[in-house]
């Protein structure tokens, strides 16, 4: 069996849907659906039963937890502007802390999801190292960092495997409203409006639109977990802390002109004021170093199954936003 936490949501719903592509349908999916659209991600696919996260928590709490081959733990507050630091410590820490105790205790390989947040604007760089030295810019990348942190110290390296992704992108991220990507967004608004809307720039090092960001397409990051769930049946699991994004940085304004391009319309961009709350914390560059993630996979004989943005937007545009099924 595997344990797949956030398994209803965006990125896990995908893992979900490549574990069922592998055949394996034994899946515990811990989550809770909510009162929007969310439930219709788990619709079509197979697993074995759905749980919230308080009873999946107390069963663990109470040893009533069957084996596992794995626990996916991708189940989190994603919400990057939530305020209420202790509820996203409650939800995205101490729950995380709670779930690791008890892979680690049953020896169940542990594989959860960092952000690229934690590295807050970052001036020290992409590269996984210490995790202490960073600074995050926001309660969300905090609560984040409060993990990575709390697995170093407990020298768990070489037990766990973490995820830091960069910006993801894809079908079933629907429900995420505000959380939802610009890819995403953008689509909408050309629909309603025929054109986008964009922060202006408030670094004279950046133009408007040209801040830019690591997208990185939902597929290729349920590929690069399955990867990983194969890599723990062999005799070189991949442990440690990576991050998950293309590896190469494109601007806002890249990202918008390829929806319009795959929607086959000229691009109309409208640059508005950046909200003065997300100034203090905005990234205007990441860019993911995948360097030491593409050399675990190359031990296994494996490259990076990552996909090109143009390719990625054609897939994601053709294949389901214009489709009267948009779901994966």
């Amino acid at each position: 069996m595997i344990i797949l936490t956030g398994g209803a949501g965006f990125i896990g719903s995908v893992v979900l849907w490549r574990l069922n592509q592998a055949g394996i349908d034994d899946v515990l999916v811990v989550d809770r659906l909510g009162t929007h659209d969310k439930w219709k991600n788990l619709v079509g696919k197979r697993f074995r039963m759905l749980v919230t996260p308080e009873s999946f928590l107390a069963n663990v709490q109470n040893r009533n937890v069957g084996s596992a081959d794995v626990i996916i733990h991708l189940g989190a507050c994603t919400n990057t502007t939530e305020r209420d630091a202790d509820y996203l410590a409650e939800n995205n820490f101490r729950y995380s802390a709670r779930l690791a105790e008890f892979a680690l205790e049953r020896e169940i390989p542990f594989i959860y999801a960092s952000s690229a947040s934690v590295y807050s604007d970052g001036r020290s760089g992409y590269r996984v190292g210490t995790t202490a030295s960073l600074r995050p810019l926001n309660a969300y990348a905090m609560s984040k960092y409060l993990f990575d942190c709390w697995i170093e110290q407990r020298a768990l390296l070489e037990r766990v495997t973490g995820l830091r992704f960069f910006n993801v992108f894809g079908p079933n991220e629907y429900h995420k409203g505000a959380m939802a990507s610009m890819a995403y967004k953008a689509f909408l608004q050309i629909q309603q409006s025929g054109k986008v809307k964009l922060f202006a720039s408030t670094s004279p090092d950046y133009a408007d639109g040209e801040q830019k960001r690591d997208f990185v397409y939902v597929k290729d990051v349920a590929e690069i977990i399955w990867r990983l769930v194969e890599a723990e049946q062999s005799a070189h699991p991949i442990r440690g802390i990576y991050n998950v994004g293309s590896g190469c940085a494109r601007s806002w304004n890249e990202l918008v002109g390829t929806v319009f391009s795959v929607l086959q319309q000229q691009p109309m961009i409208e640059y508005i004021p950046m909200p003065e709350e997300l100034r203090p914390q905005y990234q205007n560059f990441t860019q993911a170093d995948m360097q030491p993630l593409a050399e675990a996979f190359g031990r296994h004989g494996w490259s990076l199954p990552l996909s090109s943005l143009q390719d990625a937007i054609g897939d994601y545009v053709g294949n389901y936003l214009l489709q009267s099924w948009q779901y994966l």
